[in-house]
Order: C-alpha cells, then structure tokens, then sequence
C-alpha cells in the first residue's frame, strides 16, 4: 500500500490568526497536489518564546482558532492532517503541548500531549518547558487507513523507549513534529531521526519548523521523510515550503524481516561489577 504525504515546513510567527490562515492555504495547496496526509510541525499556531506576551492568545481546545481552521480546512478539502502540535490551556498555571490527527471529514481522531520537555542549557541559549507545559503521560498510536500512526513531539525523539513502545503497538508510521534548535539540529536531528526508523522499523516523518521567528529564536528545518531501512527519503533543506513523498508501507514488513530486532528484545537486569 502506498501513501503520499505532504510536510508543511514553516516559520511560524506569534500570531495564531495569520497562522491558522496560512495553514487553511497551505492544506488547501497540498490536498491538491495529490496529497493524502499532511503533516505540520510543532507549534504550528504560535510560537512565542516570551510567555506573558504568548500566555493571552494561548485557548482552550474547544475555542481554540487554529484548530478550527485546521479542522475545516481537512473537511473542506477531504484530506487527513497531523497538526503537529499547538500551544493549549492544562492544568491551572501551565499549557500544554499537544498534537492532533484529524480525519478528512474534520473530526479529530486521536490527541497526543508531549510526554518529555525540553529543559536544556545550550550555551547561550536556556530552555525550561517544564515551566510553562504539563507533560503528557501516555502514549498514542492512532489508526489510520495506511495502519498506525505513532505520535510524538520534538524532543521525544531523543527517548527511544517510546518509539519502540509505538512500533510494538502497531505503528508502522512514527510522526515527529518538532521547532528543534540550530545548534541541536546541525548535530544530531538526522542521526537521531535514522536511528528511530532503523530501530523500529517504521517510517518516520518529521514536520520541522525552520528558520528566524519573529520572536528572536532560531529552528533548524530539514524537514525529513525516512524509510524503516534508515534512508533519508525527502529533506526540505530550510526554506519554508510543501514537501512531497509517496511511502510504501511494504517497507515496514520488509525492514522488519530483515532485522527482527522488535521480535528479539529479551529482559535483562542490569549489574554493578
């Protein structure tokens, strides 16, 4: 079975009315190159490293515009869409980070809210999410007529537990949207998305934020589409833009029966010596 997807890669600004605008186009324009599935990355609504200026556009799901634009614009052009993720109220005094699939008649079909936060120190750069995000505490594969789609955010990536949990679950695609840093992307964001498709065998698509926001920070791009064998089939460099790809689903099975490592895990127990 094959699948052709698209991958809005973005420089997504602070303000959600332009964005969900620009995303309604953008969906539009894919579903009409052909596309099935499209995939937008992280923060696809907002991205706003100041928190008092961000903390008054941030919604709840059910008033949320970008999602309403999302959602009617799947609808409107009969195409699913994995909506990265958008900045949403949780609990009292934070937000939370969560992902959407949405059918292609508008409905939402699976919610994944990011499990692992970014709280880094990246020489001058400084990054708490824990601050500002509840974290996530489960899991998702979402089913999808291509077979099953794992979700994951940004800096999940770096856990390879998780993917692998996904895959033992059914997924045969792994979604990682993501706003990675320059810094960390230029050293590890193919590497790490490499090892994730090899390990599980699924193919991996990688929405990316790219390039300098309007609110002074800087992404990386490199937009990725990978094959369960760890081939880099399509990335985007870091122009913002609509990238393409036709997956064969066959792959996973081949993959797979290749290397069996998902069949071959054993328990162990670790020692001091």
């Amino acid at each position: 079975m094959t699948l052709s997807l698209a991958i809005l890669q973005t420089n997504t600004g602070i303000d959600p009315v332009a964005e969900a605008e620009r995303l309604a186009a953008q969906i539009g324009e894919a579903a009409a190159q052909g596309a099935q599935i499209v995939f937008t990355p992280e923060m696809s609504g907002m991205l706003d490293r100041d928190r008092a200026r961000a903390a008054g556009k941030i919604r709840d799901e059910a008033d949320d515009g970008v999602l309403a634009a999302v959602r009617a614009a799947a609808a409107r052009h009969e195409v699913w869409v994995h909506l990265g993720s958008l900045a949403l109220k949780g609990s009292a005094d934070k937000s939370v980070n969560r992902g959407f699939l949405i059918r292609p008649d508008g409905a939402i079909a699976a919610r994944y809210a990011k499990i692992h936060l970014f709280d880094v120190a990246l020489g001058t750069e400084s990054w708490r999410e824990s601050a500002a995000y509840d974290a996530g505490e489960e899991a998702v594969v979402a089913q999808t007529p291509w077979g099953g789609l794992g979700l994951t955010i940004c800096y999940d990536v770096r856990f390879p537990a998780l993917h692998r949990a996904l895959a033992e679950a059914g997924a045969q695609i792994i979604a990682v949207p993501a706003a990675f840093t320059r810094p960390t992307g230029q050293a590890h964001w193919h590497v790490l998305l490499r090892a994730r498709a090899i390990e599980t065998g699924c193919w991996v698509v990688a929405a990316a934020q790219t390039g300098e926001h309007e609110d002074g920070r800087v992404t990386y791009g490199h937009s990725l589409v990978i094959s369960p064998w760890g081939e880099v089939v399509l990335d985007m460099g870091e122009a913002p833009g609509i990238g393409r790809a036709t997956i064969d689903l066959a792959a996973v099975t081949a993959a797979r029966g290749k290397v069996p490592a998902l069949d071959h895990a054993r328990p162990f127990r670790v020692v001091s010596a």
